[in-house]
């Protein structure tokens, strides 16, 4: 099983809206990625949450059955589209792929 971890900072504008807009929208477009493909086990997006620490605004918790289905995640339209979003409005992303 591989787990793949994703965290995005958002710009405070951008693509005309504020940064809780894009985070809304970016939660939302992620979330129709949850069964894309075969092999996703485990699909959670969050956004950070007032009065809790956070130094990133949007994360993705996924799990796949393995390195195929994530790469079949990677390269299926939905999550490209999603992608291109993402990309106008983050100010920087970081992200952990790990086998267990």
């Amino acid at each position: 099983m591989i787990k793949h971890i994703v965290l995005w900072k958002l710009k405070e504008q951008a693509e005309g809206a504020d940064k809780a807009t894009n985070a809304i929208k970016v939660k939302a477009l992620l979330e129709t990625c949850t069964h894309i493909v075969p092999g996703i086990l485990k699909f959670e997006v969050a956004l950070a949450q007032p009065n809790l620490e956070a130094t990133y605004d949007v994360v993705l918790y996924s799990e796949f059955v393995d390195r195929a289905a994530l790469d079949a995640y990677q390269e299926h339209p939905t999550h490209q589209a999603a992608k291109l979003f993402i990309g106008a409005v983050r100010e920087a992303r970081q992200c952990m792929d790990y086998l267990v």
